[in-house]
């Protein structure tokens, strides 16, 4: 049952830091290899680069709901939420 899960290749959820600049000052984000693609993917959809989408969605995110307790689970949270888009 959980051989699809289980077989993931172990580069995908290798933890990946990345250096993004938010409202000005750099911050360092950890998210595993397959979140970094998606975001990717979504940054090349809205025609920007991922750190101006991530940055953008931080400001929009943070106007809408004030403090953001955890920005790299709100990541991992957009990515399924557009997965879940993009398969409807």
């Amino acid at each position: 049952m959980c051989e699809i899960y289980a077989s993931t290749p172990p580069p995908e959820y290798e933890q990946i830091t990345r250096s993004i600049r938010i409202s000005g000052s750099v911050t360092s984000i950890r998210l595993e290899q397959r979140f970094w693609n998606i975001l990717d993917e979504l940054a090349a959809e809205e025609k920007t680069s991922t750190g101006k989408f991530i940055s953008t969605l931080h400001s929009e995110a943070y106007s809408l709901n004030g403090e953001i307790s955890n920005f790299a689970s709100l990541l991992r949270v957009v990515c399924t939420t557009y997965l879940v888009s993009k398969s409807a």
